[in-house]
């Protein structure tokens, strides 16, 4: 995954078949976007990579993680930490198919740490228990990255769909930060980020999102983590697809407004957005671990800049 190759004209003629209908035949699109991707992505991990499966972060059967850690002797490694998406009311950190264990099985591979986290899901875990499992992986990740060799100070977080709505809550609501300080995060990833909490008609999701976040819709703009948005936060890169699903391109393209006005005026990180074309909702996160993912290498390199302090918040002149 060193060097990108492009996609094979079959799958890149799929995307565009597909692509144009995501959101009207849905259900079709996805699966055939399934089938595509699970004949091309490894089912086990890749040679010289552990897996540490289900370790507890929490009491609840679901509060677990998974750890892919490179099996060389190298420490103070940089750590992914990946949530999956599924509208709040389903998914898994394994999904079948190769899917989401495609990311950690990827950055593993190149050297970082890999943490797959599962979190309780809705109705049975209504808002905020999203964010808070998020917030206590993510506590368990600083006390034992180094035990696997990982930097506890390297940590960047990346999330999906539905999975953004917990991770940008527990980043950025007051309500959520442990001791109202923040979270121990270089960074922040959003792809396809679901950061609004609505019941319009077009949302395919809308039971999800009353599931998790309640049908009062007066109470809405308090629990959606976009409002929270604050300038003392990490650094973040928002992703989308050229093709999502309803409204999910409007909300990233909101959200990366909203964080460029938090920039201007208080001086907070300017976000990194990128559009990947001729991409949808599925495929954006099915590229990990082929030769031809172009937004595993654009996250690498945004990290590489994080870390140089290219992303670091600032005031306007």
């Amino acid at each position: 995954m060193n060097h990108l190759q492009a996609m094979p004209s079959p799958l890149l003629e799929l995307l565009r078949y597909w692509g144009p209908r995501w959101q009207s035949e849905l259900p079709a699109a996805r699966d055939a976007m399934f089938a595509a991707y699970a004949a091309l992505l490894p089912p086990s991990a890749p040679p010289g990579v552990q897996v540490h499966m289900d370790l507890p972060y929490g009491a609840d059967p679901r509060q677990v993680l998974d750890v892919y850690a490179p099996s060389d002797s190298a420490q103070a490694r940089p750590v992914m930490v990946f949530v999956h998406g599924g509208g709040f009311v389903r998914g898994d950190k394994d999904q079948g198919g190769g899917l989401f264990a495609n990311v950690l099985h990827e950055f593993a591979a190149l050297g970082w740490l890999g943490i797959n986290v599962e979190y309780r899901l809705a109705p049975q875990a209504a808002w905020p228990a999203g964010a808070e499992d998020v917030r206590d992986a993510l506590q368990w990740v600083h006390a034992h990255a180094a035990e696997h060799g990982g930097d506890p100070q390297r940590i960047f977080l990346f999330s999906h769909s539905a999975a953004c709505a917990h991770c940008a809550t527990a980043v950025w609501d007051e309500r959520l930060r442990p001791d109202h300080q923040g979270l121990p995060l270089a960074g922040l990833i959003l792809a396809s980020p679901r950061v609004r909490a609505d019941l319009r008609p077009e949302n395919i999701n809308a039971a999800g999102v009353a599931a998790y976040f309640g049908n009062d819709p007066a109470q809405f703009d308090d629990r959606a983590p976009l409002m929270h948005a604050r300038p003392d936060a990490p650094p973040t890169f928002v992703a989308l697809a050229q093709y999502e699903n309803p409204l999910i391109d409007v909300y990233a393209l909101e959200l990366a407004h909203h964080l460029a006005q938090i920039h201007d005026t208080h001086g907070g990180p300017m976000p990194r957005v990128l559009q990947l074309p001729d991409h949808n909702h599925y495929s954006v996160m099915a590229q990990f671990n082929t030769a031809h993912n172009t937004l595993g290498a654009e996250i690498r390199d945004w990290c590489a800049r994080v870390e140089r302090g290219e992303f670091a918040a600032r005031r306007r002149v």
